[in-house]
Protein backbone atom coordinates (compact mmCIF):
# COMPACT_ATOMS: atom_id res chain seq x y z
CA UNK A 1 0.00 0.00 0.00
CA UNK A 2 1.23 3.59 -1.19
CA UNK A 3 2.42 5.21 2.08
CA UNK A 4 2.51 8.56 1.01
CA UNK A 5 2.59 10.87 -2.23
CA UNK A 6 6.27 11.69 -2.29
CA UNK A 7 7.02 15.58 -3.70
CA UNK A 8 11.11 15.04 -3.92
CA UNK A 9 11.84 12.32 -6.60
CA UNK A 10 14.40 10.15 -5.89
CA UNK A 11 17.20 9.82 -6.95
CA UNK A 12 18.50 8.65 -10.21
CA UNK A 13 21.59 6.15 -11.09
CA UNK A 14 22.69 4.59 -14.04
CA UNK A 15 24.39 0.83 -13.78
CA UNK A 16 27.21 0.85 -16.50
CA UNK A 17 27.46 -1.89 -18.99
CA UNK A 18 30.70 -3.74 -18.03
CA UNK A 19 29.92 -6.99 -19.79
CA UNK A 20 29.86 -9.43 -22.50
CA UNK A 21 26.76 -8.68 -24.68
CA UNK A 22 23.19 -8.70 -22.73
CA UNK A 23 23.70 -8.98 -19.03
CA UNK A 24 21.85 -12.64 -19.19
CA UNK A 25 21.90 -13.32 -22.57
CA UNK A 26 24.45 -14.51 -25.00
CA UNK A 27 28.17 -13.12 -25.07
CA UNK A 28 27.71 -11.38 -27.95
CA UNK A 29 28.42 -8.71 -28.68
CA UNK A 30 31.79 -7.93 -27.27
CA UNK A 31 31.71 -6.60 -24.07
CA UNK A 32 32.26 -2.29 -24.31
CA UNK A 33 35.67 -0.91 -24.21
CA UNK A 34 36.69 1.34 -21.15
CA UNK A 35 36.34 4.52 -23.57
CA UNK A 36 33.34 3.66 -24.40
CA UNK A 37 32.08 3.18 -20.86
CA UNK A 38 34.49 6.16 -19.67
CA UNK A 39 31.96 8.08 -22.45
CA UNK A 40 28.62 6.77 -21.04
CA UNK A 41 29.96 7.96 -17.52
CA UNK A 42 30.31 11.51 -18.51
CA UNK A 43 27.16 11.35 -20.49
CA UNK A 44 25.19 10.46 -17.60
CA UNK A 45 26.77 12.75 -15.33
CA UNK A 46 25.99 15.83 -17.88
CA UNK A 47 22.40 14.23 -18.45
CA UNK A 48 21.34 15.12 -14.98
CA UNK A 49 22.12 11.34 -13.39
CA UNK A 50 22.61 10.94 -9.28
CA UNK A 51 25.16 8.11 -9.63
CA UNK A 52 26.73 5.22 -11.57
CA UNK A 53 26.71 1.85 -10.58
CA UNK A 54 28.84 -1.63 -11.62
CA UNK A 55 28.76 -5.32 -10.93
CA UNK A 56 31.34 -7.44 -9.33
CA UNK A 57 31.04 -10.40 -11.21
CA UNK A 58 33.77 -11.93 -12.92
CA UNK A 59 32.26 -15.55 -15.21
CA UNK A 60 29.14 -15.65 -14.69
CA UNK A 61 27.15 -19.03 -15.18
CA UNK A 62 26.38 -19.73 -18.72
CA UNK A 63 26.31 -21.32 -22.10
CA UNK A 64 28.93 -19.93 -22.68
CA UNK A 65 30.02 -18.10 -19.30
CA UNK A 66 30.74 -14.28 -20.38
CA UNK A 67 33.05 -12.29 -19.30
CA UNK A 68 33.02 -8.63 -16.95
CA UNK A 69 35.78 -6.23 -16.63
CA UNK A 70 37.06 -6.58 -13.01
CA UNK A 71 34.64 -4.38 -10.88
CA UNK A 72 36.75 -2.17 -8.48
CA UNK A 73 39.44 -1.36 -11.25
CA UNK A 74 36.66 0.14 -13.23
CA UNK A 75 35.23 1.57 -10.46
CA UNK A 76 38.61 3.42 -9.27
CA UNK A 77 38.65 4.85 -13.30
CA UNK A 78 35.17 5.68 -12.99
CA UNK A 79 35.39 7.66 -9.58
CA UNK A 80 38.58 9.48 -11.14
CA UNK A 81 37.23 10.93 -14.22
CA UNK A 82 33.86 12.10 -12.93
CA UNK A 83 33.02 14.75 -10.76
CA UNK A 84 29.75 14.85 -8.99
CA UNK A 85 28.30 11.46 -8.95
CA UNK A 86 27.99 9.37 -6.46
CA UNK A 87 29.66 5.44 -7.56
CA UNK A 88 29.12 2.13 -6.24
CA UNK A 89 28.73 -1.65 -6.72
CA UNK A 90 25.44 -3.53 -6.89
CA UNK A 91 26.95 -5.11 -4.71
CA UNK A 92 30.51 -6.51 -4.21
CA UNK A 93 31.32 -10.32 -3.57
CA UNK A 94 32.93 -10.40 -0.30
CA UNK A 95 34.27 -13.85 -0.97
CA UNK A 96 36.60 -12.64 -3.92
CA UNK A 97 38.65 -10.20 -1.60
CA UNK A 98 40.04 -10.32 2.24
CA UNK A 99 37.70 -8.04 4.08
CA UNK A 100 40.71 -5.79 5.59
CA UNK A 101 41.87 -5.12 2.24
CA UNK A 102 38.65 -4.64 0.85
CA UNK A 103 38.16 -1.65 3.67
CA UNK A 104 41.37 -0.73 2.28
CA UNK A 105 40.39 -0.41 -1.33
CA UNK A 106 37.02 1.46 -0.06
CA UNK A 107 39.03 4.21 1.40
CA UNK A 108 41.00 4.66 -1.45
CA UNK A 109 38.15 4.85 -3.74
CA UNK A 110 36.63 7.20 -1.67
CA UNK A 111 39.59 9.26 -1.80
CA UNK A 112 39.74 9.14 -5.42
CA UNK A 113 36.65 10.45 -5.87
CA UNK A 114 36.50 13.00 -3.09
CA UNK A 115 33.60 10.92 -0.78
CA UNK A 116 31.32 10.26 -3.71
CA UNK A 117 31.87 6.52 -2.94
CA UNK A 118 29.12 4.20 -1.18
CA UNK A 119 30.35 0.36 -0.75
CA UNK A 120 27.86 -1.71 -2.04
CA UNK A 121 28.81 -4.98 0.10
CA UNK A 122 27.02 -9.25 -0.55
CA UNK A 123 27.90 -12.27 0.34
CA UNK A 124 28.69 -13.36 -2.99
CA UNK A 125 26.06 -15.39 -5.78
CA UNK A 126 27.60 -17.39 -8.22
CA UNK A 127 29.19 -20.58 -7.55
CA UNK A 128 30.87 -20.93 -11.08
CA UNK A 129 32.62 -18.03 -11.34
CA UNK A 130 33.71 -19.03 -7.44
CA UNK A 131 35.03 -22.38 -8.77
CA UNK A 132 36.89 -21.06 -11.95
CA UNK A 133 38.99 -18.28 -10.14
CA UNK A 134 39.18 -20.57 -7.07
CA UNK A 135 37.69 -18.13 -4.37
CA UNK A 136 35.78 -19.89 -1.71
CA UNK A 137 31.89 -20.53 -2.08
CA UNK A 138 31.03 -22.88 0.99
CA UNK A 139 29.04 -20.63 4.01
CA UNK A 140 29.33 -17.42 2.28
CA UNK A 141 26.70 -15.85 4.73
CA UNK A 142 28.46 -17.35 7.60
CA UNK A 143 32.05 -15.31 5.41
CA UNK A 144 30.24 -12.52 5.67
CA UNK A 145 29.06 -12.00 8.87
CA UNK A 146 32.79 -12.12 9.87
CA UNK A 147 33.40 -9.91 7.17
CA UNK A 148 31.14 -6.76 8.49
CA UNK A 149 33.17 -6.93 12.16
CA UNK A 150 36.35 -6.52 10.00
CA UNK A 151 35.14 -4.16 7.65
CA UNK A 152 32.54 -1.79 9.52
CA UNK A 153 35.16 -0.83 12.53
CA UNK A 154 37.99 -0.36 10.19
CA UNK A 155 35.49 2.07 8.71
CA UNK A 156 33.92 3.26 11.44
CA UNK A 157 36.65 3.88 13.45
CA UNK A 158 40.11 3.22 11.62
CA UNK A 159 41.34 0.04 13.55
CA UNK A 160 40.00 -3.35 13.92
CA UNK A 161 41.75 -6.74 15.81
CA UNK A 162 39.87 -9.82 14.96
CA UNK A 163 39.90 -13.76 14.86
CA UNK A 164 37.35 -15.21 13.96
CA UNK A 165 36.60 -18.95 11.83
CA UNK A 166 37.51 -17.58 8.35
CA UNK A 167 39.28 -14.38 9.24
CA UNK A 168 42.23 -13.44 11.28
CA UNK A 169 43.11 -9.52 10.95
CA UNK A 170 45.33 -8.20 13.93
CA UNK A 171 45.90 -4.70 15.17
CA UNK A 172 45.27 -3.46 11.70
CA UNK A 173 45.30 0.40 11.08
CA UNK A 174 43.57 2.47 8.01
CA UNK A 175 45.83 4.63 6.93
CA UNK A 176 45.77 7.28 5.51
CA UNK A 177 42.08 7.45 5.90
CA UNK A 178 39.80 9.23 2.96
CA UNK A 179 37.96 12.06 3.17
CA UNK A 180 35.46 11.03 5.36
CA UNK A 181 36.60 9.93 8.67
CA UNK A 182 34.27 7.26 9.26
CA UNK A 183 34.32 5.96 5.63
CA UNK A 184 31.69 5.92 2.85
CA UNK A 185 28.03 4.89 3.67
CA UNK A 186 27.75 1.21 3.63
CA UNK A 187 24.85 -0.59 1.53
CA UNK A 188 23.67 -4.08 1.46
CA UNK A 189 21.83 -6.20 -1.02
CA UNK A 190 19.60 -9.22 -0.13
CA UNK A 191 16.16 -10.71 -0.66
CA UNK A 192 13.36 -10.64 1.45
CA UNK A 193 13.43 -13.95 1.73
CA UNK A 194 16.87 -14.25 3.16
CA UNK A 195 16.01 -13.66 7.12
CA UNK A 196 19.95 -13.69 8.12
CA UNK A 197 21.22 -11.31 4.93
CA UNK A 198 18.31 -9.22 6.57
CA UNK A 199 19.42 -9.16 10.03
CA UNK A 200 23.32 -8.63 9.22
CA UNK A 201 21.79 -5.65 6.87
CA UNK A 202 19.21 -3.99 9.97
CA UNK A 203 22.69 -4.65 12.21
CA UNK A 204 25.47 -3.02 10.03
CA UNK A 205 23.97 -1.30 6.64
CA UNK A 206 23.27 2.68 6.02
CA UNK A 207 21.07 1.61 2.95
CA UNK A 208 19.32 -1.83 1.95
CA UNK A 209 19.69 -2.49 -2.12
CA UNK A 210 16.73 -4.31 -3.55
CA UNK A 211 16.64 -6.46 -6.31
CA UNK A 212 14.13 -5.95 -8.87
CA UNK A 213 16.01 -5.52 -11.63
CA UNK A 214 16.01 -9.03 -12.95
CA UNK A 215 12.25 -9.49 -12.39
CA UNK A 216 9.41 -7.63 -12.63
CA UNK A 217 10.28 -3.56 -12.07
CA UNK A 218 7.15 -2.74 -10.59
CA UNK A 219 6.13 -0.25 -7.59
CA UNK A 220 4.12 -3.30 -5.95
CA UNK A 221 6.82 -5.09 -5.57
CA UNK A 222 8.53 -2.74 -3.61
CA UNK A 223 5.95 -3.44 -0.02
CA UNK A 224 7.05 -7.45 0.68
CA UNK A 225 10.83 -6.34 0.34
CA UNK A 226 10.79 -3.07 2.53
CA UNK A 227 8.18 -5.01 5.43
CA UNK A 228 10.93 -7.85 5.19
CA UNK A 229 13.16 -4.95 6.20
CA UNK A 230 11.16 -3.19 8.87
CA UNK A 231 10.49 -6.32 10.57
CA UNK A 232 14.47 -7.17 10.55
CA UNK A 233 15.45 -3.63 12.04
CA UNK A 234 12.67 -3.91 14.38
CA UNK A 235 14.01 -7.34 15.81
CA UNK A 236 17.26 -6.07 16.22
CA UNK A 237 16.12 -3.01 18.00
CA UNK A 238 16.50 -0.37 14.72
CA UNK A 239 14.15 2.25 13.54
CA UNK A 240 13.07 1.51 10.05
CA UNK A 241 13.21 5.07 9.37
CA UNK A 242 16.84 5.06 9.74
CA UNK A 243 17.70 2.68 6.88
CA UNK A 244 17.12 4.00 3.50
CA UNK A 245 15.92 1.76 1.18
CA UNK A 246 17.52 2.28 -3.15
CA UNK A 247 16.22 -0.01 -5.33
CA UNK A 248 17.48 -1.56 -8.86
CA UNK A 249 15.16 -1.55 -11.71
CA UNK A 250 14.54 -2.40 -15.09
CA UNK A 251 14.14 0.20 -18.00
CA UNK A 252 13.05 -0.08 -21.58
CA UNK A 253 13.08 3.02 -23.46
CA UNK A 254 11.18 3.74 -26.49
CA UNK A 255 14.40 4.67 -28.97
CA UNK A 256 15.34 2.98 -32.11
CA UNK A 257 17.31 0.12 -32.16
CA UNK A 258 17.61 -3.62 -30.78
CA UNK A 259 16.25 -3.68 -27.32
CA UNK A 260 17.98 -6.37 -24.79
CA UNK A 261 16.03 -8.99 -22.97
CA UNK A 262 17.68 -10.54 -19.93
CA UNK A 263 15.23 -12.73 -19.04
CA UNK A 264 11.91 -13.51 -21.07
CA UNK A 265 9.74 -12.97 -18.79
CA UNK A 266 10.86 -10.02 -16.74
CA UNK A 267 8.36 -6.87 -16.82
CA UNK A 268 10.79 -3.56 -17.16
CA UNK A 269 9.78 -0.27 -16.84
CA UNK A 270 8.18 1.27 -20.07
CA UNK A 271 7.09 4.13 -22.04
CA UNK A 272 7.50 7.69 -23.22
CA UNK A 273 9.75 10.46 -20.92
CA UNK A 274 6.35 10.84 -19.02
CA UNK A 275 5.21 7.67 -18.01
CA UNK A 276 8.85 6.55 -17.11
CA UNK A 277 8.45 9.98 -14.89
CA UNK A 278 5.59 8.65 -13.62
CA UNK A 279 6.23 5.08 -12.69
CA UNK A 280 9.38 6.58 -10.65
CA UNK A 281 7.21 9.00 -8.73
CA UNK A 282 5.35 6.01 -7.75
CA UNK A 283 8.77 4.18 -6.54
CA UNK A 284 9.38 7.25 -3.96
CA UNK A 285 6.05 7.18 -2.81
CA UNK A 286 6.34 3.34 -1.61
CA UNK A 287 9.90 5.28 0.31
CA UNK A 288 12.15 4.65 -2.63
CA UNK A 289 14.99 7.59 -2.47
CA UNK A 290 17.24 6.07 -5.23
CA UNK A 291 16.64 4.38 -8.30
CA UNK A 292 19.60 2.18 -9.77
CA UNK A 293 18.64 1.93 -13.80
CA UNK A 294 20.05 -1.01 -15.80
CA UNK A 295 18.66 0.12 -18.73
CA UNK A 296 17.74 -1.13 -22.75
CA UNK A 297 19.17 -0.28 -25.15
CA UNK A 298 22.30 0.10 -23.73
CA UNK A 299 22.93 3.80 -25.52
CA UNK A 300 24.06 7.48 -25.32
CA UNK A 301 20.61 8.12 -27.15
CA UNK A 302 18.92 6.19 -23.62
CA UNK A 303 21.11 8.43 -21.55
CA UNK A 304 20.09 11.32 -22.86
CA UNK A 305 16.31 9.71 -22.29
CA UNK A 306 16.80 9.12 -19.03
CA UNK A 307 18.50 13.28 -18.15
CA UNK A 308 14.54 14.25 -20.06
CA UNK A 309 12.87 12.40 -17.35
CA UNK A 310 15.14 13.91 -14.66
CA UNK A 311 14.59 17.36 -16.10
CA UNK A 312 10.68 16.70 -15.97
CA UNK A 313 10.52 15.59 -12.70
CA UNK A 314 12.50 18.34 -11.43
CA UNK A 315 10.08 20.94 -12.29
CA UNK A 316 7.93 18.77 -10.03
CA UNK A 317 5.73 16.47 -9.58
CA UNK A 318 1.93 17.01 -11.39
CA UNK A 319 -0.84 17.15 -8.98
Amino acid sequence: MTRYRALVRPKIGLVLPQWEGRLFGPPEPPALRWSELQSMALAAEDAGLDSLWLVDDLLPEGDPPKGFWEGWTLLAAVAAVTRRVEVGHLVTANTFRNPALLAKMADTVDEISGGRLILGLGAGGDEYEHRAFGFPWERRVARFEEALQIIIPLLREGRVDFQGEFYSIRECDLRPRGPRTTGPPVLIGALANARRMMRLTAQYADMSHGFLAFGRSTPAQVAPLRDALDAACLRVGRDPATLARPMAVRVELELDGPIGHMFDTEEPIRGSVDEVADTFWRFADEGIAHLMLAVSPESHAAIEQIGRVIQLMDRGRPA
